[in-house]
């Protein structure tokens, strides 16, 4: 059977998000609609201290989230838009411009899409290892931005638990959370 066909696509806004019409004509004919949410590629990291056991996460103000339950602020991982070539690039940059950590080694988690029924952004996911003499930086976002970000170092052993009573609700960092458990459990150990 042959694949779907996008005949076609309609901008219909194009800002910080652009968002198309698409016209698919699917493999028995019969077409279709779609919206589609486009921004391009994006990272996410969690740092972390393997000696200290402690990891980065930050907290900001999210419009979506507080439309839709009114969470008037979400904990995650640092994340962002990649407007570097690289994505190892982009997640060295948005670390630090969100928590001030000047990272190294990073180790990649995997680049999957978002939100694939409504958006083409993929990201970078990563592991990041670092140390008390890494933060050498102020963090907090950019402020031409309108960045107001928290910074929340928080235990392994506390984000393990937050995990899994549902306390983390940011996708990305459900993810990042469970790599490093799964590729780490020994920083976990006595938890």
């Amino acid at each position: 059977m042959a694949p779907p066909i996008i005949s076609g696509t309609r901008v219909v806004h194009d800002g910080w998000s652009r968002f198309v019409v698409a016209e698919v004509t699917m493999p028995d004919g019969s077409v279709l609609k779609r919206e589609i949410e486009d921004h391009g590629r994006a990272v996410g990291v969690l740092p972390y201290d393997p000696e200290r056991r402690v990891a980065m996460l930050v907290s900001q103000f999210r419009a979506p989230a507080f439309l839709a339950d009114g969470s008037p602020e979400m904990l995650e991982a640092p994340a962002g838009l990649l407007d570097e070539h690289e994505p190892d690039e982009g997640a060295r940059r948005e670390t630090y411009e969100e928590t001030g950590i000047n990272l190294g080694r990073l180790e990649s988690v995997v680049r999957a899409f978002a939100m694939p029924g409504i958006s083409t952004e993929q990201m970078d996911l990563y592991l990041a290892p670092y140390g008390e003499q890494d933060r050498c930086g102020p963090g907090g976002g950019l402020a031409e931005e309108n960045e107001a970000i928290t910074l929340h170092e928080l235990p392994l052993s506390e984000i393990a638990a937050m995990s899994d009573r549902g306390a983390i609700t940011d996708m990305k960092t459900l993810v990042l959370v469970y790599a490093l458990r799964l590729r780490h459990p020994h920083l976990f150990a006595g938890a």
